[in-house]
C-alpha cells in the first residue's frame, strides 16, 4: 500500500513532518524516446538524486483546440509512474507557459489565431483557454500527488515570469485555477536572482519563490533570502550548460566552476539540476530566443532558433552517456549527504552502430508534388500559418505576375523566418533575419506566366522574452512589389505530416526544394547518428518520424537516433531539403559531430 504523505514548507521542507533535501535532476519525458525513459531516470538517481523534475508543455498535449494526446511519447502518467517505481520524487512544472527552449515555451500555436491574443495575461480569452486545458490536466495529474500517494511533491504556477511581466492578478489567477481543478501540494514560482524580476514575478503569499541561475550561486541568493527569510532556498535551475542556437559556437562550461556552485547549493539549500539529461527537440519543436548583437554603433535584436540537440552539457548526454560531469556531480552530491556514491555500473551501457554509408534512391521536387501534399486556400493578401489552422512546417504562397518584360523590385513585410523566393520555379534569393529589409529585383518576361513562389520556414517560435503576441509565422503584412502591395495569392501550408502521399515518379529539378529517399538495412537497431555531408538545410523523417532540422552552419553536424525508432531489416528516410544543396549519400555514425568553435 502506497502511503499519503503531506508536503509542507516552514524553514525547510516537510515530508509527512520530516525534513526534505531535495536534490532534483532535470529530466523532459517530451525530449527522450518513451522506451528510454526508465533508463534515464534510473541514472539520474544514481547521480544522486532523490527528485525528478519536468515541464509539462502544453502545445504537445492540446496541439489543437480541444483536441488532446497524453499517449507515446507525451504519456505523462506512465512517466511519473516510472519515476514513483524507482523511488523518485517529482516536481511538475505544469504551469501554462515552460520557455524551456521549447516551441513558443510551450504555449500552443492556435492561440495566435485570435489577433487580438495577450499570452500571460489576463486577457480572457486566453484565461478560458488556461481553464479548459487545466480541466483536462489536471485531473489526470492529481491523483499523483504525494498527499494522494504519488511521488509530486510541489507543482509550478509560472515560469520566469518576472523576465515578462510584473501582473499579479495573472499569477494569482493561475495559481487559483490550478488549486480549483485539483492541486493540492505546495505552489512554486521561479525566477531570477535579480531583485527587480524576482519581485515582479513572484508570489510569495501563494507560492514558494526559487530562483534560476548558472553561476556563483552563493553571491546572488540575497535578494531570495530577503523575500522569504524564514522559508527554505532552492535554486529550481541550476544552469549546468547551455543549449546551441544554428549558426552560433557551440557551448561549453567550466566543470570545475560548476561543482563549486553546485556544492555550495547543496549546503546553503535545495536544488534542481538543470539539466540531468537535456535529450532531443525532435520534430519542428525546437524554440528560439532574441540575442542583443550591436550594428552600426546600435543594440538589435537578432532572432536566434535553437539546434534539434537538446545536449546541454549535461552529465547525462543526449544518447545517455554517462560524462565526467555525471561521476563528478556523484562525488559532491555524496560528499553533502553523507552517503556513498551510487555505484553506476550496473547501469545499462549505451549501444551504439555506425550503419555506413547509403545512396539516395529516389528524389523529387517540391514543385512537383505541391499539389499532392497540400490544397491551396485563397486570400487577396497573404495570411499567417495561424489563420490556417497550421501550427509548424512550411508554408508556399503562390501567385500570377504580369505577363510582361520588366524588373520589379520585391520586399517581403513582416515575415517570420526564412523565405525562399521563386519566380517561374527558378530560385531568385533566401531572405533571412536582416535581409528582409533589402530590396530584391525580379526579371519578368512577356513569353512566361511569371509565377511568384515564396517557401516561408517556420524555424521555431520565441520561447522566452517580450515579444511572444509577435510569434506569427509566414508573411504577416504583405508582399510589396515596387510600390504597391500585391495581391491575389494561394498559400499552400506544408506541415509535412502527409509524407506517405509523395510520388517520387514525379519530377525533379537542381536547385530546387526537394524530397529524397533513402532505403537502408539494419541487421541489429542500436542507437546512431546521422550526418549529412554536402547537404544544406532542412528535415528529416525516419520511418515517418520526424527526427529535426539539420543545418550545415551548424554547430550540430549529425542528428540522434534512437534505437527504437529503427527496424530490423528495412528502414526509410525522407530527408526535405531547401537550399538546392545536396549529396548522393547519407552516413550514420557512432558519434555526435560538433562543427569545432
Amino acid at each position: 500500500m502506497i502511503e499519503n504523505k503531506k508536503m509542507e514548507i516552514h524553514n525547510n521542507f516537510y515530508l509527512d513532518g520530516q525534513p526534505l533535501k531535495i536534490i532534483s535532476g532535470a529530466i523532459h519525458y517530451f525530449r527522450i524516446d518513451p522506451e528510454y525513459w526508465q533508463d534515464r531516470l534510473a541514472k539520474v538517481k544514481a547521480m544522486g538524486c532523490n527528485t525528478i523534475e519536468t515541464y509539462v508543455p502544453w502545445n504537445v498535449h492540446e496541439p489543437s483546440k480541444g483536441v488532446f494526446q497524453f499517449s507515446g511519447q507525451y504519456d505523462l502518467i506512465r512517466f511519473i509512474e516510472l519515476a514513483q517505481q524507482l523511488g523518485l520524487y517529482v516536481i511538475l512544472r505544469a504551469s501554462p507557459y515552460i520557455c524551456a527552449e521549447w516551441e513558443f515555451g510551450g504555449l500552443p500555436a492556435w492561440l495566435l489565431k485570435d489577433p487580438d491574443m495577450k499570452v500571460r495575461s489576463l486577457y480572457q480569452p486566453f484565461i478560458e483557454h488556461v481553464s479548459q486545458y487545466f480541466e483536462t490536466l489536471i485531473p489526470k495529474i492529481a491523483p499523483y500527488q504525494c498527499d494522494q500517494g504519488g511521488p509530486i511533491i510541489l507543482m509550478q504556477v509560472e515560469n520566469e515570469y518576472g523576465y515578462y511581466s510584473n501582473e499579479k492578478g495573472y499569477l494569482n489567477r493561475v495559481a487559483e485555477l490550478m488549486k480549483a481543478c485539483g492541486v493540492t501540494v505546495p505552489l512554486v514560482t521561479s525566477d531570477s536572482t535579480r531583485e527587480s524580476i524576482l519581485h515582479a514575478g513572484s508570489l510569495p503569499e501563494k507560492a514558494l519563490p526559487t530562483v534560476n541561475c548558472g553561476a556563483n550561486l552563493k553571491e546572488r541568493l540575497d535578494s531570495l533570502k530577503a523575500i522569504i527569510p524564514d522559508r527554505p532556498l532552492m535554486c529550481m535551475e541550476f544552469w549546468i550548460g547551455w543549449f546551441n542556437i544554428w549558426g552560433g559556437q557551440h557551448q561549453v562550461r567550466d566543470i570545475t566552476a560548476i561543482n563549486k556552485d553546485l556544492k555550495d547549493m547543496l549546503e546553503l539549500g535545495h536544488i534542481n539540476i538543470y539539466m540531468a539529461h537535456g535529450g532531443t527537440n525532435f520534430g519542428f519543436m525546437n524554440g528560439a530566443n532574441y540575442y542583443e548583437k550591436v550594428v552600426d554603433g546600435y543594440i538589435k535584436e537578432e532572432y536566434a532558433p535553437a539546434t534539434t540537440s537538446y545536449d546541454y552539457g549535461a552529465p547525462i548526454d543526449e544518447s545517455g552517456e554517462l560524462t565526467e560531469k555525471f561521476y563528478q556531480f556523484r562525488e559532491t552530491i555524496a560528499s553533502v549527504t553523507g552517503q556513498s556514491a551510487t555505484n553506476a555500473k550496473g547501469l545499462d551501457p549505451v549501444q551504439k552502430r555506425a550503419y555506413g554509408k547509403w545512396r539516395v534512391s529516389k528524389k523529387v521536387s517540391l514543385f512537383s508534388v505541391l499539389d499532392d501534399l497540400s490544397s491551396p486556400h485563397y486570400h487577396a493578401y497573404p495570411v499567417t500559418m495561424e489563420q490556417l489552422d497550421q501550427s509548424y512546417g512550411y508554408i508556399l504562397y503562390r501567385s500570377e505576375l504580369a505577363k510582361k518584360s520588366l524588373s520589379q523590385s520585391i520586399k517581403l513585410l513582416g515575415t517570420n523566418d526564412r523565405a525562399h523566393v521563386f519566380l517561374n520555379e527558378k530560385h531568385q534569393f533566401t531572405a533571412y533575419r536582416e535581409t528582409f529589409k533589402t530590396k530584391q529585383t525580379l526579371e519578368l518576361t512577356a513569353d512566361s506566366t511569371n509565377q511568384l513562389d515564396i517557401l516561408v520556414e517556420n524555424m521555431g517560435r520565441s520561447n522566452f522574452g517580450p515579444y511572444l503576441n509577435e510569434q506569427r509565422k509566414g508573411i504577416k503584412t504583405g508582399v510589396m512589389l515596387d510600390e504597391y502591395l500585391h495581391t491575389g495569392w494561394y498559400h499552400y501550408p506544408l506541415p509535412l505530416s502527409n509524407l506517405n502521399q509523395l510520388d517520387f515518379a514525379k519530377g525533379y529539378q537542381e536547385g530546387q526544394p526537394a524530397f529524397y529517399q533513402i532505403d537502408f538495412i539494419v541487421d541489429q537497431p542500436e542507437d546512431t547518428y546521422l550526418t549529412l555531408p554536402g547537404w544544406g538545410k532542412g528535415c528529416v523523417f525516419l520511418n515517418d518520424f520526424n527526427l529535426g532540422r539539420f543545418w550545415e552552419v551548424g554547430p550540430q553536424l549529425s542528428l540522434y537516433i534512437p534505437a527504437p525508432k529503427l527496424k530490423q531489416g528495412k528502414n526509410k528516410l525522407i530527408i526535405f531539403e531547401t537550399e538546392g544543396k545536396t549529396s548522393e549519400t547519407v552516413e550514420f555514425v557512432e558519434k555526435s559531430i560538433i562543427k569545432a568553435n
